[in-house]
């Protein structure tokens, strides 16, 4: 059973866990903050004992132990039984910016019509994680839409700097385009989707989209996205201790993803403050309560409204950055998720003229 069934989760915080997050909140400690599930997830990621990133090298950090992990040990040491989702996945390549990148597409069963395709970005601040790292989010988002899910990873600095992700970003666009049939999908109805500095790729794309005159997204999904380069902001200054992201750890991602300061002043990092985002696909965007970049999230979604862009914007209060992918122990991803997933199977259905701009799933 889920921890939905086990009762282990409530629908809403008891007064004793406001009260601790009143009082966390006081002491400025923003862990305490979190609501029940998060706060069990946080516990087991601390038992996993991970080193600060902030004070490792790129290799060191890549190896530590992810939240993701810390889902997995949650489930094991509860008994938890996870969901047989229907969803099944292969590895393939995708030719990048300079060169062959793995990708990893996500199937439900089928009658073999096209199916919509959603294009995903995972997070790492660019510097590390992988495609197994974000399984569970492209995974879920499968099997909730039945649409066929592209996880495509990028190069990752130091290695290789700012702008290589987004190059190779644009290119797996360009490529899913293209193979769009070959994939079981319609190239009519391709969604783009990223969580973090994924999800700053993701709605770099739809800019790239519409300026290199490609086919625009049908749609975006930016969840808890990297959108700015204050770190100075009212979340930075309240989660400036926060787990599993916070300010000094992002401060190393964006020292080893850019080559100097003036990177800072490009459009496509300082997405509120130089970006132009006219005429961009209607938005999903989902900021979290306990992470540094709910500001910078919230003030994105602002300026695609102020640019003509339809976003359905929705913060979630008491869980943390990377909450997202963890719909099978934390009660806010799943309902995260099912806004995800209704949001883009209307973005996928037929309008109201009966247009074809998609097919109900």
């Amino acid at each position: 059973m889920s921890i939905f069934e086990s009762g282990q989760s409530l629908d809403g915080p008891s007064v004793g866990e406001k009260v601790a997050r009143f009082l966390g909140s006081v002491r400025g400690d923003p862990v305490a903050r979190a609501d029940l599930d998060m706060s069990r997830v946080l516990e087991e990621l601390r038992a996993l004992a991970p080193e600060p990133i902030e004070d490792l090298t790129p290799e060191a950090a890549r190896r530590q132990p992810t939240p993701s992990d810390a889902v997995k040990a949650l489930i094991e040491k509860t008994g938890l039984e996870t969901a047989h989702d229907g969803v099944v996945s292969s590895d393939v390549r995708y030719p990048g910016a300079e060169g062959d990148l793995p990708a990893r597409i996500y199937r439900t069963f089928g009658d073999g019509t096209p199916r919509p395709i959603v294009l995903y970005f995972h997070g790492g601040g660019w510097v590390f994680a992988d495609l197994d790292a974000y399984d569970a989010t492209p995974r879920a988002i499968a099997a909730r839409t039945g649409a066929v899910v592209v996880s495509a990873h990028y190069r990752l600095a130091p290695e290789h700097k700012f702008p290589a992700a987004h190059d190779d970003a644009i290119e797996a666009y360009r490529w899913v385009i293209e193979e769009a049939e070959a994939l079981g999908g319609d190239p009519s109805r391709i969604a783009v989707m990223g969580e973090s500095a994924g999800g700053n790729l993701a709605i770099n794309v739809a800019i790239a989209a519409r300026d290199q005159g490609l086919p625009l997204p049908t749609h975006q999904v930016l969840i808890t996205p990297v959108a700015g380069v204050d770190m100075e902001t009212p979340s930075y200054q309240i989660n400036e201790h926060a787990r599993p992201l916070n300010k000094a750890m992002m401060g190393w991602c964006v020292g080893h993803a850019l080559a100097d300061a003036l990177a800072q002043e490009d459009p496509r990092l300082d997405l509120v403050g130089r970006a132009d985002l006219r005429g961009l696909p209607p938005t999903t965007l989902i900021t979290a309560e306990i992470d540094p970049l709910r500001w910078e999230g919230q003030a994105l979604a602002e300026k695609l409204r102020a640019a003509g862009v339809a976003v359905n914007a929705v913060d979630f209060e008491g869980v943390t950055h990377e909450f997202f992918g963890m719909s099978e122990v934390v009660r806010d991803a799943r309902l995260a998720q099912e806004a995800v997933a209704r949001d883009l199977v209307a973005a996928f259905a037929p309008d109201e003229r009966g247009a074809r701009v998609g097919r109900a799933l």
